[in-house]
């Protein structure tokens, strides 16, 4: 059933599309705000969410001029390494990709799009056949030519790429940017208290486990059998005193989600000008349009697909609003309000046009092998500077 819309809102169609992919005086971007509340907060929008965790800083909030407060709910990598799955075999757009598998050993095969880094990840350079076929596709970018990479592995240029371990260098920047960020907010701790046998054993039964621990310097907590309270957070490369000015310190306490008092908004942005600065070979007919159009429609589906918004224990989110209001950004004046809730189809026929272009060009093999002795090589060779991990969920 159509989903109703604004009046004022513009329908998407392919002559649409097509401006927005290959005209250089069109939009400059395609943008959305999300309003998403936890499912506990019934009659208003305030709940308690779990951020993820960072090594040592706990939760990734921000002070802001005004007082408040603004965190990280889930990151712009995490949002890509989310997204990315749609185009995995089984998703909903796996036809519009290869279907590229790396087979680690007997026992475990991996997607490409299960790999971080994509087609630059180490594991694409240590599969004899795809390293090859990797390091054309990034030496012809970097000469100005994303066709290659456009049949090879199209969602490192929608989700963005860095050639840190292989020849090139070549970096590029995403074309969906998706971030969930809360405002207003306050932290929360908690605290446990594991209860174990301890108390029920004798005496004697408490003596010889104790000095069986002492002698192993184990603790006896650690292997269950004492009660262990779950109070301050274990840090891994500084101390922090647990207690200041005679009082429990805040900054020590395990961590209990925080109090969102303002907006929980996901932001995602479809860059147009990143878009059209991508170009195919020049001497090929329409391969320059071609490009455009299929990765604008790549990323289109991507930033319209409905997610799950279960992002990790205690942090389960669900939209606010029946409709989302999508904008198309024009390099000067007001925002121009796009219908795009029941545009699925149009997109994706639109970018299976621009496919034929590429299909024929697909890997001749899509399964590979990961060759150890490759990967060894890795260790010995110069690479660019490491981008920083995502945390842990």
């Amino acid at each position: 059933m159509p989903v109703e819309q604004r009046t004022d809102a513009i329908p998407l169609t392919p002559e649409l599309l097509d401006q927005w992919a290959t005209d250089s005086g069109s939009a400059v971007a395609l943008h959305l705000k999300q309003k998403l509340v936890p499912v506990e907060a019934m009659e208003n929008d305030e709940g308690i969410v779990f951020p993820p965790t960072y090594a040592d800083i706990g939760y990734n909030i921000d002070p802001l001029s005004d007082g408040t407060k603004v965190a990280t709910i889930d990151s712009i990598g995490s949002q890509a390494n989310r997204m990315e799955p749609l185009f995995a075999e089984g998703g909903p757009l796996a036809d519009l990709v290869p279907q590229i598998k790396i087979k680690i050993n007997k026992d475990t095969t991996v997607s490409i799009f299960d790999l971080p880094h994509r087609a630059a990840d180490a594991t694409v350079q240590s599969s004899p056949g795809l390293a090859e076929l990797s390091a054309e596709a990034f030496t012809a970018l970097k000469q100005g030519n994303a066709a290659r990479l456009c049949a090879l592995a199209p969602t490192s240029l929608v989700f963005g790429v860095w050639d840190s371990r292989g020849g090139t260098g070549e970096k590029r920047p995403r074309l969906v940017r998706s971030l969930i960020r809360a405002w207003d907010v306050d932290v929360v701790h908690a605290a446990a208290q594991f209860s174990s046998v301890w108390k029920k054993l004798d005496e004697t039964q408490q003596k010889a486990l104790e000095e069986e621990a002492k002698k192993r310097s184990v603790k006896l907590s650690v292997k269950g059998l004492a009660d262990a309270p779950s109070t301050f957070r274990k840090f891994k490369t500084k101390e922090i005193r647990l207690y200041r000015d005679g009082a429990p310190n805040p900054d020590a306490r395990v961590l209990g989600g925080v109090l969102v008092k303002g907006r929980i908004e996901r932001e995602i942005t479809v860059n147009l000008l990143a878009l059209r600065g991508l170009r195919g070979d020049t001497n090929v007919k329409d391969e320059t349009d071609n490009v455009r159009r299929y990765l604008l429609g790549l990323a289109l589906l991507a930033a319209l697909q409905d997610m799950d918004m279960f992002l990790r224990e205690g942090c389960l989110l669900r939209h606010a609003r029946k409709n989302d209001d999508w904008y198309a950004l024009p390099r000067r004046g007001d925002p121009v309000p796009l219908a795009l809730a029941n545009a699925h189809e149009t997109i994706k026929t639109y970018a299976q046009k621009a496919l034929k272009h590429f299909k024929d060009k697909w890997p001749a093999r899509l399964e590979y092998e990961f060759n150890i002795a490759e990967a060894k090589k890795l260790l010995s060779k110069k690479t660019e500077e490491e981008e920083p991990g995502e945390p842990e969920q």
